[in-house]
């Protein structure tokens, strides 16, 4: 399964697509990359005069990229036009906040994957590569 495909089965669409490059898939992990977009709906509101991105916004990045991709390569050998994911656990920890722009990466090493259940360590990281979030995901896919 080719990287593009993988990102075409991803059960989102703009403006709650945070995938803009998938990078690299395989059995163990997930790389890959979104550039937050200073238009983005979430700013306008987030924090007055002072945007950054929210932390569910953080969140939600790091699973599409390193649990949804992850997930979608590791059940390629079943038939997935339609995949449907539910987020079961989140421990997520914040360290640097994500300005309107900003380019950032994901990384995930997959923990376990039992029963649909796929659980990873994730780790975002900006340009600088400093990390902006830590963590776990965990998540159903079928």
């Amino acid at each position: 399964m080719n990287l593009e495909s993988i990102v075409s089965k991803l059960p989102y669409s703009k403006p709650f697509l945070f995938v803009d490059e998938l990078e690299g898939v395989n059995e163990k992990g997930a790389i890959g990359s979104y550039t937050f977009h200073e238009d983005s709906y979430f700013y306008e509101g987030h924090f007055k005069d002072n945007p950054i991105t929210p932390g569910v916004i953080i969140t939600e990045c790091m699973a599409q990229i390193g649990v949804v991709c992850l997930g979608i390569f590791l059940m390629e050998t079943e038939i997935l036009k339609h995949p449907t994911v539910a987020m079961s656990n989140t421990s997520i920890d914040f360290y640097k906040p994500v300005f309107p722009g900003e380019k950032v990466k994901v990384i995930s090493e997959k923990m376990y994957f039992r029963f649909n259940k796929l659980k990873c360590k994730v780790r975002m990281l900006n340009e600088k590569n400093e990390v902006v979030a830590l963590g776990e995901i965990s998540g159903m896919i079928g």
